[in-house]
């Protein structure tokens, strides 16, 4: 066996899972067109194989598993050469980068260089599911030590074997590989992935209104879940105004955890609340329980908004404030296990009398998730829609097969990225984000939402990453902010923009030609 069945913390990663991503990198290695044609024709059954959850078995143990080099590694011992090495990277043309510096690699924890597998597959999905092309996206791993010290001591661990670089220092290197990158390819989407909880957020803010950045953890996580609960409207014959009728619980108060309170609130408020209004419509809890103004001097800015105001609730437990609050959506970005336990889950179904309760346990991967669908549908007695961060099989109760959801970033964050790197946006706003969040919902047959389906189908990616992408681009152009080609298409026709859109999409063909700069072999 690949990997031992007490492996638990690897959270539902078979070793017949293990094999598929080995024999897909071998393929990748060999032909990479024949790979990129196999992902994206059965792209439902390898998404799963080449990110999560199988990428968190390949992080965990990507000091074994490395064969060739992929993509570019800048280290804290660069500093002062990174412009230098960018330039000197072979490709001209890059048109997407993900980076990361290994600090949290899902619910993993600092995996160092080995979390070099999440950018690399990431990038897998840009190409397959956003139609970027294969040789104009490139992985970048930030090598700034590690506090693993496991890792560290791992004769054949590739990285810095020291603990990790902060303060100031992190900042002037993060600094330089920014500036680095972006002088060099003006015109690429920036990701960061998988930063700790202390930087992501201080990154994108630093980031975000000077470059074309974003940080999938945060916006692309804020605006699956905002998606997801517009579909849960739907599914349950609502309009989206009765978003801002909803008690949201969350637990979890980290980077991605307020990111999608903040994105649900601003939901609420175009929905007509004002933004006091829909910070009452939240309960947040993290692991010293219910946050209120009681800890105000220890709370981080973008947290305090949230807090409640009266105090006598500080530190309440999820299992009280459900029964006290009664929430009508449950959302789970702890990464911390088994939160949602029977009682918690029986007491979300009873006191929502009225209306199905909404379930998203979306932390990552299976071991950290909240619960399961089968937790959430047999302990609400089947009324719960339900979405889940890694893929949960359809649970069977009293005859009756009830869908389950997958809340994944892969329906947003290709089709923000091909919109604004086609779109020449500069930024990406939080209105191209709220745009195709509101997006997808109109993007799922109605079947799927009798069946309690709140996202589209899988199996249409492509489909759906182009529609985001005219979305971001509309409401791009709306902020004045997209330029070039895509504007003019869109000044024709919605029509002329989709076909733009489409015909600018990478697919995996043998060309008989090979196009080479003036000059070149000449």
């Amino acid at each position: 066996e690949m990997i031992p069945p007490e492996d638990v913390k690897l959270g539902g990663v078979t070793s017949e899972m293990a094999r598929r991503w080995q024999l897909l990198q071998n393929l990748q290695d060999r032909n990479e067109t024949l790979f990129y044609k196999v992902l994206i024709k059965n792209f439902v059954e390898m998404a799963p194989i080449v990110y999560t959850p199988t990428v968190g078995w390949v992080c965990v143990n990507y000091h074994h598993l490395y064969r060739r080099p992929r993509g570019m590694f800048f280290s804290c011992k660069d500093k002062g050469e990174m412009a230098a090495m960018a330039w000197n990277w072979p490709q001209s043309d890059v048109q997407a980068i993900v980076v990361t510096d290994g600090s949290r690699i899902l619910g993993l924890g600092d995996l160092g260089v080995n979390g070099f597998g999440i950018p690399v597959g990431k990038l897998d999905l840009y190409c397959a599911a956003a139609g970027f092309s294969p040789s104009k996206v490139l992985p970048v791993m930030l090598d700034l030590g590690t506090n693993n010290e496991a890792l560290r001591s791992e004769p054949t661990y590739m990285g810095t074997r020291r603990p990790r670089v902060t303060g100031p220092e992190y900042y002037e290197l993060v600094d330089e590989f920014v500036k680095a990158v972006m002088a060099r390819w003006p015109n690429a989407v920036l990701q960061f992935e998988d930063f700790s909880i202390d930087h992501a957020l201080v990154l994108l803010e630093r980031y975000r209104q000077h470059y074309l950045v974003f940080n999938d953890d945060i916006q692309g996580t804020a605006a699956t879940a905002l998606a997801g609960l517009y579909g849960a409207m739907r599914a349950t014959g609502k309009d989206p105004r009765a978003l801002a009728e909803q008690r949201v619980v969350c637990v979890g108060a980290g980077s991605a955890g307020m990111g999608v309170v903040r994105m649900i609130a601003a939901g609420m408020e175009k929905q007509g609340l004002s933004p006091e209004e829909a910070a009452g419509k939240f309960w947040v809890i993290d692991a010293q329980g219910l946050i209120t103004r009681a800890r105000w001097d220890h709370l981080a800015p973008h947290v305090r908004p949230f807090a409640r105001e009266d105090q006598s609730h500080e530190g309440q437990s999820l299992l009280e404030v459900v029964n006290r609050v009664k929430p009508t959506i449950l959302l789970g970005l702890a990464g911390a296990g088994r939160l949602f336990t029977e009682q918690v889950l029986r007491a979300m179904s009873d006191n929502c009398p009225d209306q199905r309760p909404v379930i998203f346990p979306m932390s990552n991967p299976i071991s950290r998730m909240e619960c399961t669908s089968e937790d959430a549908i047999r302990f609400s007695g089947g009324r719960a829609i339900f979405a889940s961060g890694s893929p949960q099989p359809p649970v069977e109760l009293n005859g009756v097969l009830h869908g389950v959801s997958q809340a994944n970033n892969m329906y947003i964050f290709p089709g923000v990225a091909l919109g604004a790197y086609l779109g020449r946006t500069r930024i990406i706003t939080d209105g191209m984000l709220m745009r195709a969040a509101e997006t997808l919902p109109a993007l799922i047959p109605q079947q799927d939402l009798d069946n309690g389906l709140v996202y589209p189908r899988l199996a249409d990616i492509r489909d759906i990453s182009a529609r985001v992408a005219l979305e971001v681009i509309k409401a791009a152009a709306e902020e004045g902010r997209a330029r070039g080609k895509a504007m003019e298409r869109l000044s024709r026709s919605e029509q002329h923009l989709m076909a733009w859109i489409k015909g600018n999409m990478f697919y995996p063909e043998y060309s008989s030609l090979v196009q080479l700069p003036v000059g070149v072999q000449q």
